[in-house]
């Protein structure tokens, strides 16, 4: 009889934030406009003597250029909740895109996993075209393809198996190679969705959010994303600030969420 896959912790660690109105999140607006900001995470997974990040987020730098607010540097996110960034020696980037791929110079001992298909348009001809790189930053791309030059950038292509009971599955649309993680845990199986979806809304709506390379891919990917999870409250949106209040706190926390426990108050979008 083949044994369950190991159940593992995801806490989801706000590091930044933005404030914008809904109109900015859904492709064609929004014709009840009001406020909907974003906040910005990391996810970390651990149990069973793993210790997995997902995202290794944007610096003070990029914030003050791209008028974001650092509400906590990601390695004192870190270290609240236990962990030093310099022990941590494996990284899923879920997407190069500068709010999911910054600070890797933190992260001295890690092997970063990221699909071929990503690498290869934010290496490629696309990077030619100003509006598609905007969301990219040269340093951050710079630095992967340093890691991989040291040895510490794994290739990934498609859907694969990372560890017993964590997956990553390729949900191209936002960018070609974007990569959502499925983890299992004791309320089920939990798809850290990234920004396949930034909020609960774009998946309840079936609106995109408007940064995006694909939109047949996009709509495809919200198909796959019902798919890999038992039920919407077990997709988590990349964005969202919903989280936060929707998943019990890590205690002592304000800005950290167990999404590996059942959620605590109902979605209302």
């Amino acid at each position: 009889m083949t044994p369950p896959p190991p159940a593992y912790e995801i806490l989801a660690v706000r590091y930044g934030h933005l404030e914008r109105t809904s109109t900015h999140n859904f492709i064609g607006g929004d014709d009840h406009a009001g406020p909907m900001p974003l906040d910005y995470f990391v996810w970390l997974v651990r149990g069973h003597g793993r210790l997995l990040l997902v995202d290794t987020g944007f610096d003070a730098d990029a914030a003050r250029r791209r008028g974001r607010q650092m509400t906590r540097p990601v390695a004192e996110g870190l270290k609240a909740a236990g962990v030093a960034a310099e022990a941590i020696e494996d990284i899923v980037v879920t997407h190069m895109h500068f709010d999911h791929a910054g600070n890797i110079p933190l992260f001295p001992r890690a092997r970063f996993h990221v699909q071929d298909a990503e690498m290869t348009y934010c290496t490629g001809r696309a990077m030619t075209h100003p509006h598609l790189r905007t969301a990219f930053e040269g340093r951050d791309v710079a630095g992967m393809v340093q890691s991989l030059y040291e040895g510490r950038v794994v290739f990934h292509a498609g859907d694969e198996e990372l560890l017993p009971g964590i997956s990553l599955h390729r949900l191209a649309g936002h960018t070609p190679g974007l990569q959502a993680v499925r983890v299992n845990t004791a309320r089920g199986a939990v798809v850290l969705a990234s920004d396949a979806a930034h909020f609960w809304a774009n998946l309840t709506r079936g609106v995109p959010f408007p940064i995006l390379v694909d939109l047949a891919q996009y709509l495809e990917s919200h198909q796959r994303l019902r798919q890999l999870a038992p039920s919407i409250d077990h997709i988590i949106p990349g964005h969202d600030p919903a989280v936060l209040a929707r998943f019990p706190a890590e205690p002592g926390t304000i800005d950290m969420a167990r999404l590996d426990l059942p959620p605590r108050m109902e979605r209302t979008s």
